[in-house]
């Protein structure tokens, strides 16, 4: 009994020691293929519970806040509140938000998926963890307290705040960073719609934004293991009961649905600019009044409030009227109304640095818009149409397609939500046009137009985002290095104020060249005000050239590796 014992203590002993070696290896190296696959399953499990959780926390909240627990069921019971609760609500749930995201972030906004595709592209597959969770639970009652706005968008960030955790811990190169990235977004986004192949589909199109093979395997793993989970603790059940028969004149039905698909896409613009004209008049307003941002949320929550006592269908995500726009249980002027009223609500929420995301609401406009459709287009050709309720299907995707930029994953989650090839196609025509007429009116997507306003150029394509992800001072060469540029000559164009400083990017440097007229530029650290600046060396124009192509070379080798 002894010698077994000394032997099972050896073989512990053994395996502790391998896990550590492997460990140690890992963190100095990257992990390797199978090492990285399971850490993926691993990501993959933890942001599913990750999303899991968000959820719960919000209809635990909401049922302590309305008494509707039913994410499906908030319309009806805010509408039987008393009106000084509708307002009381958010308004309370925007001020907890606004001291969170005080406390916790350096500019009070909420961080979302924007802020995820900007960590993939240009921070090594990282965001910021701090402000993440912060932003996650700011979401979390921002939902639950009433505001207008989705919970997939947060749930994407706060998976990506685990894989950046996760990423930090294991020292892994921007490649895994990124591929880690897209394991968790894959997973969040499966337990939301029960959605597998759209989740996996999700994380690469919107995400990392390319198809690489590398990629495909370890992001369907944690899409897998994301919706087992789901269906585990929500069982095999989605999101919204759709009683679709695509069978009805479907094919005479075709030229209706890119129709309804020009008209998705117009209606997807008019959200996104209605959202981004809110912030600018928001941001100007608290600026010509002093007003402290911390109380921003508040006052948006008051709005909605108000604007929730003749309308209570806008509180929270809206599950109850998109489910009720997609069964065809309204009629056309409620239909067109919700939606104008909807758009306002989102622009208020967003605007008004509540958090959530733009997802579910652009869902709840889509089938509204498209329901709206169908029941003039079954009226006025009733002989050859099908049913309104295809139509509203079709809506939502082609709206959500077109504010999201991802019309593949999109598609999928409809056809995922069916199991109808038929109404796949109906979806398909619809977002094709609808994505097309969008991305020529915005910089692609809701989220990438997001980036563009804060000045990182992800829509141009990486010949115009890589210049911001490279710094002057890794390419300079020092003053008293080896192939130097003339100091009398640097300390000449420094009086002429032609300078970069070391901190800063290839970006802010490249159009020096043409001031100077000359192939290098003095490189300086700044000392402060009234402070001259040291000079640390210069950077030539072929050494910036250089590190740009390799930066352009590496991401084509990672795209098509």
């Amino acid at each position: 009994m002894t010698a077994i014992l000394t032997v099972f203590l050896h073989l512990l002993d053994a395996g502790r020691e391998w896990l550590l070696n492997n460990w140690r290896a890992m963190v100095r190296h990257s992990p390797g293929q199978v090492q990285f696959w399971f850490i993926a399953l691993l990501i993959g499990i933890a942001s599913g519970y990750a999303a899991l959780g968000f959820r719960k926390g919000i209809s635990a909240l909401q049922g302590w806040l309305y008494g509707a627990e039913d994410l499906h069921m908030l319309h009806t019971f805010a509408e039987n509140l008393h009106w000084y609760w509708l307002i009381l609500i958010p308004t309370a749930g925007g001020l907890v938000v606004g001291l969170i995201l005080h406390r916790f972030t350096d500019d009070g906004v909420v961080r979302s998926v924007a802020d995820v595709i900007e960590g993939s592209a240009i921070n090594q597959g990282r965001v910021e963890q701090k402000e993440g969770l912060a932003s996650a639970l700011a979401s979390m009652i921002t939902l639950a307290s009433g505001g207008s706005s989705g919970r997939e968008g947060p749930v994407v960030h706060l998976a990506a705040v685990i894989s950046s955790w996760v990423s930090n811990r294991i020292n892994a190169s921007g490649i895994t960073g990124r591929d880690l990235l897209g394991c968790a977004v894959a997973a969040a986004v499966s337990v939301s719609f029960n959605a597998p192949i759209a989740g996996a589909l999700f994380a690469l199109e919107v995400v990392l934004r390319h198809f690489a093979v590398h990629a495909f395997a370890p992001i369907v793993i944690a899409s897998v293991s994301g919706t087992v989970i789901s269906r585990i603790y929500l069982g095999d059940v989605t999101e919204f009961h759709l009683p679709v028969d695509g069978s009805l004149a479907f094919y005479a039905e075709l030229p209706a649905f890119l129709l309804l698909g020009i008209i998705c896409g117009l209606v997807a613009v008019i959200m996104m600019k209605s959202v981004f004209w809110a912030e600018e008049a928001g941001t100007t307003l608290q600026n010509k009044l002093g007003i402290p941002r911390w109380l921003r949320p508040a006052i948006a929550g008051a709005m909605l409030g108000v604007l929730a006592i003749w309308f209570p269908h806008i509180i929270g995500v809206g599950y109850e009227t998109t489910s009720r726009a997609l069964t065809g249980d309204l009629v056309l002027y409620s239909a067109v109304l919700f939606a104008i009223i909807k758009v306002v609500a989102v622009s208020i929420t967003i605007a008004g640095r509540m958090g959530g995301g733009i997802f579910s609401p652009s869902l709840m406009l889509g089938a509204l818009t498209g329901l709206t459709f169908g029941l003039l287009a079954t009226s006025v050709f009733p002989e050859v149409s099908g049913s309104s309720t295809i139509y509203a299907l079709a809506g939502m995707g082609a709206v959500a397609a077109a504010v999201l930029g991802a019309p593949i994953s999109t598609t999928l989650i409809v056809f995922e939500l069916t199991g109808d090839w038929q109404t796949g196609l109906a979806v398909m025509v619809a977002v094709s046009m609808s994505t097309a007429i969008s991305s020529r009116l915005v910089k692609h997507s809701f989220f990438l137009s997001v980036l563009h306003r804060k000045g990182i150029r992800l829509a141009d394509g990486p010949q115009a985002y890589l210049l911001a992800m490279c710094r002057v001072a890794s390419s300079m060469r020092a003053k008293d290095g080896e192939y130097a540029a003339d100091e009398q000559t640097c300390w000449d164009l420094i009086e002429q104020g032609i300078y970069v400083d070391a901190n800063a990017t290839l970006e802010q440097a490249m159009p020096l060249f043409d001031t100077a007229m000359r192939n290098f530029i003095p490189v300086v650290s700044l000392g402060g005000e009234n402070k001259a600046p040291d000079l640390r060396g210069a950077l030539f124009q072929i050494d910036a050239l250089q590190a740009y192509n390799r930066a352009l070379a590496a991401t084509a080798a990672e795209e098509h590796s």
